[in-house]
C-alpha cells in the first residue's frame, strides 16, 4: 500500500503551469517532526508536492504562503540527470485529496478534489 497523509504549512504561493487538462502546481509544505533532536528543538522536513487539474486549481485560488493543509496522496520516485550526466532520484508526493486546513481566504471551507 502506497499511502501518505501529510499536514504541513505552505512555504510559497502555489503556481500554476499547463494548460487544459494537464494543469500542475508544485509546492512545498513544511511538515514539523512530532519530536525533539538532541539539541532540543524540533525539526521540519520541507516536502514537495505535485498537484494535477482541479486540486492545483483550488489550491492556487484559495491558499497562500504560511496556510496550513493536508494533503493525502502517494510516494512518486522519479529520476533525471543533471549536467554533469549524474542520475538524480528525487521522491515527491502526488496528491489526490487536499484539504484547507487554515486560510484568510472567506471561501477555505472548500476542498480541492479531482
Amino acid at each position: 500500500m502506497n499511502q501518505v497523509v501529510l499536514v504541513g504549512r505552505l512555504c510559497a504561493e502555489p503556481e500554476i503551469t499547463g494548460e487544459g487538462e494537464k494543469q500542475r502546481s508544485v509546492v512545498t509544505i513544511a511538515v514539523n517532526r512530532p519530536f525533539k533532536n538532541m539539541e532540543g528543538i524540533y525539526e521540519t522536513d520541507f516536502i514537495h508536492c505535485v498537484l494535477w487539474n482541479n486540486i492545483a486549481l483550488n489550491t492556487f485560488e484559495y491558499c497562500h504562503t504560511g496556510d496550513v493543509i493536508g494533503i493525502k496522496g502517494r510516494l512518486q520516485t522519479r529520476s533525471y540527470e543533471d549536467e554533469t550526466k549524474t542520475k538524480k532520484y528525487i521522491m515527491e508526493v502526488i496528491a489526490e485529496k487536499v484539504t484547507f486546513l487554515s486560510s484568510n481566504n472567506k471561501n477555505s471551507e472548500k476542498e480541492g478534489k479531482e
